[in-house]
């Protein structure tokens, strides 16, 4: 048997209406439920540090959250500053507009000067593509590449915030899917790995993800998961 899905879930606490005391207890849940990390907003990392301490739970928190657009410098800023503060890892988002108009060194070189500052603080990173809006194959595939070339730490799918217009004219998101996620890791190379998040919700759809290349997992439904999970065990 390998890791438990619980074991690999980053419990998302990202929400903009979460209140300090929601962050407080979705801290003491991903405690409980000994997940792999909690990814907090920026300025409630000082939050997760008061509830995580002593735990095996890393801190986690988003740069240029969530559509990408800080300016590179700032985005910079953003991970020295949460790592300082005590994030062990960041999820990053490409400059979504720069990613579909081509300009594939200004994208290099943005992720990889967000990369490097938190490899400088021994900090993970993870580089969300925002599969929602990057929806082009060959531009998801030049996103791997360019992730794998700078060292990376991983590909992420999506935010969970990237709402499109959608036929019944609601605006919703689609998240992760088994297509990317398989894409993503083909298309990876060195020791980067794949995160699946966005519309993640049952030990199912963990376990498919899982089955299909992810090795963590972004999701607010650690709680249904883990205890999906529990029972499935228990039916053996």
């Amino acid at each position: 048997m390998g890791d438990s899905l619980t074991s690999m879930i980053d419990h998302a606490l990202l929400h903009p209406t979460m209140t300090d005391g929601e962050i407080r207890q979705g801290c003491e849940l991903a405690k409980k439920l000994a997940v792999a990390s909690v990814c907090v907003k920026p300025y409630a990392i000082s939050i997760a540090r008061n509830v995580l301490d002593g735990s095996r739970v890393r801190i986690g928190t988003v740069i240029g959250f969530p559509h990408g657009s800080n300016a590179t410098h700032v985005k910079m800023l953003e991970t020295k500053i949460a790592c300082e503060e005590g994030a062990h890892e960041v999820d990053m988002v490409v400059n979504i507009g720069k990613v579909l108009s081509g300009e594939w060194e200004y994208v290099e070189a943005d992720i990889r000067s967000v990369v490097d500052t938190a490899h400088s603080y021994a900090a993970i990173c993870k580089v969300i593509f925002e599969t929602d809006y990057v929806t082009r194959r060959e531009d998801k595939i030049r996103l791997c590449e360019i992730c794998s070339r700078v060292g990376a730490d991983f590909v992420k799918t999506s935010t969970g915030f990237g709402y499109t217009k959608q036929t019944s004219g609601d605006y919703n998101y689609t998240g992760a899917t088994l297509e990317d996620v398989q894409l993503m890791k083909e298309h990876i190379f060195g020791n980067v790995q794949v995160k699946a998040s966005g519309g993640i919700r049952s030990a199912d759809d963990a376990r498919r993800m899982v089955d299909n290349g992810a090795t963590r997992l972004g999701t607010s439904a650690s709680e249904a998961i883990a205890q999906g999970e529990a029972e499935d065990s228990s039916s053996y």
